[in-house]
C-alpha cells in the first residue's frame, strides 16, 4: 500500500482531487460511506497493530460522534481498553460530537492535506460540542495514520 501512495504514477494532490470530485458526485451517501470506511480502516490498523499503532490508544477511553447538521451523515467511534469500535449510528454519552455543516464540508475536511480544525470551526463548516481535547487526539491519530500510510514518516 505504501508503494502505491508514494509512487510517481499519481500524486497525492491528484488523488485527492479525483476522490473529491467522485465523492461530490455521489452526494451524502458517499460522504458517510467514506467516513465509515476511514474509521473502519483505522480500526483494522489498531486491531492488527500495524506500525505499532495500538500504542496511541493504550489506556485511552473516548466516545466520538460525527454527523452532518441534517443527519444525512452519521458515524461514531469508541475507544476502550485498547480497542476501537465503529458505529453507523449516534451513540450515547459521547465525549465529543463533531457536526459538519454538510457533506461538502465533511469531504473538504477529510480530503484536506492539512486539516485545519480551528479554521473549519471559524468558517462554521464544523461545530464541536464536548471536550476539544478528544477532537485533537483523534485528529492527531488520523494525521499520523495518513503519514504512515503514505510513507512520509
Amino acid at each position: 500500500m505504501k508503494d502505491i501512495f508514494s509512487s510517481d504514477f499519481i500524486s497525492n494532490l491528484q488523488l485527492q482531487n479525483i476522490a473529491q470530485k467522485w465523492l461530490e458526485s455521489m452526494g451524502p451517501e458517499a460522504a458517510e460511506g467514506f467516513l465509515l470506511l476511514l474509521l473502519k480502516l483505522m480500526d483494522i490498523v489498531f486491531a492488527l497493530n500495524i506500525w505499532n499503532f495500538r500504542e496511541n490508544i493504550e489506556g485511552f477511553n473516548g466516545r466520538y460522534v460525527f454527523h452532518s447538521k441534517d443527519n444525512s451523515i452519521i458515524a461514531a467511534a469508541t475507544f476502550k481498553n485498547g480497542n476501537m469500535k465503529v458505529y453507523n449510528r449516534i451513540i450515547d454519552k459521547p465525549n465529543v460530537t463533531i457536526t459538519f455543516r454538510d457533506n461538502k464540508a465533511l469531504m473538504n475536511y477529510l480530503l484536506s492535506p492539512k486539516p485545519d480544525i480551528l479554521g473549519s470551526i471559524l468558517r462554521q463548516d464544523v461545530t464541536v460540542s464536548g471536550n476539544l481535547n478528544y477532537l485533537y487526539k483523534f485528529a492527531y491519530m488520523a494525521k499520523k495514520l495518513q503519514l504512515l500510510a503514505t510513507g512520509q514518516i
